[in-house]
């Protein structure tokens, strides 16, 4: 794992994170949890962008990484692609990553959450953390001002 991209020119996986950035506002503005992803090919298109919309579809399964995903829609292969999210991904999207062979996951920050970018890199996937500080801004203070909607996110119901 890097802190820096290593396999990827640093102003290119930039870009990739300004759509995702782009996407993480867009769900704040529309009341839900401020995460932001887009899948790109091996190309560096973007083929598919979205955001967490748990809350304004009341639809757990929809986090930013799957929301993305789905808009890509289907591909003959995964090979290749890039996975960039405004947050590290956290156990079911690593899962995604995994089960369809996404070979790299470019993470604007892992300060405010720590999911499986560890576990993904541990198996093979080359795992990205820019340590964006506009990134770690927009989580601290949703988390600040929206704790309990915050710990719903994450699956944290308070009993473990």
């Amino acid at each position: 794992m890097s802190s820096e991209p290593h396999h990827v020119e640093s102003g290119l996986a930039r870009s990739w994170l300004h759509v995702a950035l782009d996407e993480a506002r867009a769900g704040l503005a529309e009341g839900g949890v401020p995460i932001g992803a887009a899948l790109i090919s091996a190309g560096g298109e973007v083929l598919g962008r979205g955001h967490n919309r748990r809350v304004q579809d009341g639809d757990p399964s929809l986090h930013a990484e799957t929301a993305a995903f789905r808009a890509a829609g289907r591909q003959r292969s995964y090979r290749g692609t890039t996975m960039v999210t405004t947050l590290a991904p956290c156990w079911y999207c690593s899962g995604l990553v995994r089960q369809f062979g996404i070979g790299r996951v470019v993470i604007g920050e892992a300060t405010t959450f720590s999911g499986g970018h560890d576990w993904l890199a541990e198996h093979g996937v080359d795992v990205v953390v820019l340590d964006d500080p506009g990134c770690v801004a927009l989580m601290e203070q949703f988390i600040s001002a929206h704790p309990a909607l915050w710990m719903e996110d994450i699956g944290d119901d308070g009993e473990h």
